[in-house]
């Protein structure tokens, strides 16, 4: 980076604090992940300064054929790794796959049925404060306090919100949910009501790919992802149908007059519905991300990362910690801290003093604000990459545990930071310094 050092030493300082914060710490928030070198040198080239509108062979703007042939790669690639007849790599993250999903399924006003945010489910899944709750009238499911499904959707209760409701569309997805998802269970729903079902796979999308979590896309009408967390790519979007069906609208194509398959009612609401120009070297990091998700690698890879957060889910648990639904199934585990008497927001900041990167947040039935919490969420995907196994992570919640336990004793918080600093330099990070 010598030209940035050279002309703009405040942003290149930044950055280079940036890098040593990740090679010299833990991080556990579950939605990150670390990319390989070959998807950061992809994001930084020339083509960010191409403008593509439109799709492979059918643009707006002249010059289209070298980013074409990147963005089709992403495109043949993602329905390889997913097994799926149509995909668009455009979105610019999850929350616009996610705006692009109702607008090509739902007027303004119409209802949608989605997890309860305060359960686990996500902010472009219906919260007020986001477009998904103010343009719509979301309605929510959630999971059960007690009983043999404590921590878990009780899919006959979906159905009876579901019935009572009548929504237009139904959504599953979650971003501190840890148990995996019944998609037939919840497209016999859907069907029974006469909805459309989506699933926002953002947070298990490499899992998925993987093989290890259940497949929604034979089951949903449509499914959205984020390309980063799991999947291990660049932080955007993307918009997937297992097979492409006529869209039930009535809508025609113009001239020829054919009734116009969901594909393409998907790919207009991306461009123009709800996006500009797509990122042209965004989705060559795609196109990157996705050739390695497909080498037999990712799949050790993705097993890891579950295993790692079962043993880390247990070793919890061991301690005296509580856990939303008592374990997890996937790469998270949500920790209610109401027994240990200290919030969200507190454990967030103790551990980030030592060096370990988590983030509060709500628990199911949760008595405290978002802003404080009485939970955090934790997660495998990164450390997993760094090479973790899962005799690290149960050491990683002993120390976590030490801190928590102890906030505030400065001789507990240097000897942490010492043994943490001790493990990132058994598992570097990326092989080049931050100098």
């Amino acid at each position: 980076m010598s030209a940035l050092r050279s002309s703009d030493p405040e942003v290149f300082g930044a950055i280079q604090k940036e890098i040593r914060r990740q090679n010299d710490g833990l991080e556990l928030i579950a939605s990150e992940n670390f990319v390989s070198l070959s998807v950061m040198e992809a994001m930084g080239t020339p083509l960010t300064n191409k403008y593509a509108e439109g799709l492979p062979g059918k643009r707006y703007y002249g010059g289209c054929r070298f980013v074409d042939v990147a963005e089709e790669l992403a495109r043949e690639r993602a329905k390889e790794l997913f097994k799926c007849d149509w995909v668009n790599v455009q979105p610019h993250s999850g929350a616009s796959a996610n705006a692009a999903v109702y607008l090509a399924l739902l007027k303004p006003g119409d209802t949608f049925l989605g997890l309860d945010l305060s359960h686990g489910g996500h902010l472009t899944h219906g919260s007020p404060v986001n477009f998904s709750g103010i343009l719509y009238r979301a309605k929510y499911y959630g999971v059960e306090p007690d009983g043999p499904l404590a921590g878990r959707i009780d899919m006959d209760k979906v159905r009876d919100r579901a019935r009572e409701l009548n929504p237009r569309m139904i959504s599953i997805g979650a971003s501190a949910y840890s148990r995996d998802f019944d998609y037939a269970a919840f497209r016999s729903i859907a069907d029974e009501v006469g909805a459309f079902l989506w699933m926002d796979m953002a947070h298990t999308a490499g899992l998925i790919a993987a093989g290890l979590l259940n497949d929604p896309l034979p089951h949903c009408h449509v499914v959205s992802t984020t390309t980063h967390k799991t999947l291990r790519g660049p932080r955007a979007g993307m918009i997937l149908i297992g097979k492409d069906y006529e869209n039930p609208f009535g809508k025609v194509a113009p001239k020829s007059g054919r009734v116009k398959m969901m594909s393409e009612l998907f790919d207009s609401a991306v461009f123009p519905g709800t996006q500009g120009g797509p990122l042209m070297h965004v989705i060559a990091a795609k196109a990157v991300a996705f050739r390695e998700a497909l080498q037999p690698s990712f799949v050790d890879y993705s097993k890891q990362v579950i295993r790692n957060a079962s043993a880390m889910a247990e070793k919890f648990m061991e301690l005296g910690y509580n856990l939303a639904s008592s374990g997890t199934d996937n790469h998270l585990a949500l920790i209610d801290l109401r027994n240990k008497g200290i919030t969200g927001k507190e454990a967030e900041a103790a551990l980030q003093n030592a060096e370990i990167t988590v983030n509060k947040n709500m628990v199911p039935f949760d008595d405290k604000s978002p802003f404080v919490t009485s939970g955090i969420r934790v997660g495998t995907p990164a450390l997993t990459t760094r090479g973790f196994g899962e005799d690290e992570f149960r050491r990683v919640v002993v120390l976590m545990d030490d801190i928590l336990s102890d906030v505030g004793n400065d001789d507990t918080l240097m000897r942490v930071r010492q043994e943490i600093g001790d493990l990132c330099k058994q598992f570097p990070l990326y092989d080049f310094a931050a100098d």
